[in-house]
């Protein structure tokens, strides 16, 4: 009696696989069963950051008394965050990812793919031979001119350089005033020059010789370790575009499902993985001083009346230096401050929700200045202690460029909790 009870539970179950497979429904609420599989994937070179809550606002006196950063409690989701700042060399993929693109589209030929009529794709596996007569002729224009070279050397003119990029405004498509409007009109679509500017070095600083560091630090090996900067609060945004698209494409070709955006962290996302876990504290460390007990100083920023070399670094240091926080990362405080994806108003923290707190506006060109402000964080190199608490708030333009200010990524975790 059991042997024909098996057999015929095996039975029914073999024909409700078969009425699946074969019309894709069984009569039951099963769902699609063709989805794909999803499984969680770390990004290289990032850390995931659990879902939780902290208090944002001042964990010490607030020294300007500017009132900006007034106490509140919120919950943030989890996401992977980049273990250090964006690197020289990393940020330099990038650039050359521009560069080549421009001369596939120069040179032509089998370095283009046909897709249609009015659109080609650039074929990456053929390779660019910069030697070649023939296609350094065709590359001519991307090189400064004669005149404009210094002590001779061919180099590129990095004022070409334009990565041309979109996103999708996803707030402006949520207003009720915009339902029923075709979907072409919440693409935002921009070009941004890709390279750094090299003379903020110079520029930062009156009667001040830094020049050696405008001519090296982009391109010198000794500092390809060390924070991008440079870069606005723009370009950090078309980083973000460029990686997630380079991460996809590549998914793409092995059959997987497309990830979340890179993007830059939101203010209140960037202090809670500041604290490590640690609610409260001033510092990354913990606190609530900027030495050890041996005496050692635990960030690079300006200590005393001015002593640069004291903590290690005169200027910027590799990114991976000191010691990461209970989460992982480096250099939460000191080093460069870091730009965020919020808009800075004084009173933020009077107007924001409670639930992955952040406030956006993406200003224009002829909008008042004061519309461009964008909210940074973590202090920087030329900074005193108070600009390395987690809770202190400051903003840059976000068309400024800085030598104390480069930027990290962070992708939102889809689901619960890696643990899950």
């Amino acid at each position: 009696m059991k042997r024909f009870k098996n057999k015929g539970i095996f039975a029914v179950l073999s024909t409700v696989i078969l009425t699946a497979c074969g019309g894709g429904y069984s009569g039951e609420l099963t769902g699609v069963l063709d989805r794909p599989i999803w499984n969680h994937v770390m990004p290289y070179g990032t850390i995931y950051i659990p879902s939780g809550t902290l208090h944002i606002g001042p964990s010490d006196q607030d020294v300007n008394r500017a009132l900006v950063q007034r106490s509140k409690s919120i919950s943030i989701a989890g996401f992977y965050m980049d273990d250090t700042e964006i690197t020289n060399n990393e940020y330099r993929q990038f650039v050359f990812w521009v560069r080549d693109s421009i001369a596939h589209k120069l040179i032509g030929g089998d370095h283009l793919l046909d897709e249609g009529e009015e659109t080609e794709r650039i074929n990456w596996d053929y390779p660019i031979y910069w030697d070649d007569e023939e296609e350094a002729e065709l590359l001519e224009e991307m090189f400064y001119t004669q005149e404009e070279r210094f002590w001779g050397r061919k180099q590129i003119d990095t004022r070409k350089l334009n990565y041309y990029y979109e996103w999708v405004d996803y707030r402006a498509a949520a207003k009720k005033s915009n339902r029923g409007n075709p979907r072409s009109s919440f693409i935002r679509k921009n070009e941004i020059n890709a390279y750094p500017d090299t003379l903020v070095w110079v520029h930062d600083f009156t009667y001040s010789y830094n020049e050696p560091m405008t001519r090296q630090y982009f391109w010198h090996p000794a500092y390809d370790a060390y924070p991008v900067v440079g870069v606005t609060w723009e370009q950090g945004n078309a980083f973000s575009i460029w990686r997630t698209n380079l991460w996809n494409r590549f998914r793409k070709q092995r059959g997987e499902i497309y990830v979340d955006p890179f993007r830059l962290p939101y203010e209140a996302e960037w202090e809670y993985a500041a604290r490590g876990g640690k609610d409260l504290s001033p510092y990354p460390w913990g606190g609530p001083y900027i030495r050890n007990t041996k005496g050692c100083i635990l960030a690079n920023f300006k200590p005393g009346r001015g002593n640069y070399p004291e903590d290690g670094g005169f200027y910027t240091v590799r990114a991976d230096a000191y010691w990461p926080n209970d989460y992982g990362l480096y250099n939460m405080a000191g080093n460069v401050s870091e730009w965020t994806a919020t808009a800075f108003y004084e009173n933020a923290y009077s107007q924001i929700h409670d639930l992955n707190s952040d406030i956006r506006y993406q200003a224009e060109d002829s909008e008042a200045e004061t519309l461009k402000r964008k909210v940074v964080r973590g202090g920087s190199w030329k900074d005193i202690a108070y600009y390395l608490q987690t809770g202190t708030r400051k903003y840059e333009y976000q068309d400024s460029a800085k030598s104390y200010v480069g930027f990290r990524c962070s992708m939102t975790f889809l689901g619960r909790s890696i643990d899950d």
